[in-house]
């Protein structure tokens, strides 16, 4: 039965892996959305919003892209609280 042990491990340890990966791959799909919709309405992004952006969660990115439609500024899209 060890056999069977060592392959359910695997099987386990693989599901997972693929499972961060998924949870990457969405991350960094809305990090490239949001900074794609924050550079065509306000132009060229100073370094500060890609450091934001890259540390930031991902319900916040979601709340930022919304943001973009409603704000008139760069700072006000990421104004607290989020």
């Amino acid at each position: 039965m060890p056999e069977m042990n060592e392959l359910e491990e695997v099987r386990t340890m693989l599901a997972e892996t693929a499972e961060g990966w998924t949870r990457e791959w969405e991350r960094n799909g809305e990090v490239k959305i949001l900074t794609r919709l924050l550079q065509r309405r306000f132009g060229d992004l100073p370094a500060w919003v890609s450091e934001k952006i890259a540390k930031a969660e991902p319900s916040f990115l979601e709340k930022w892209a919304d943001r973009v439609l409603d704000t008139q500024t760069l700072d006000a899209v990421f104004a607290e609280p989020v």
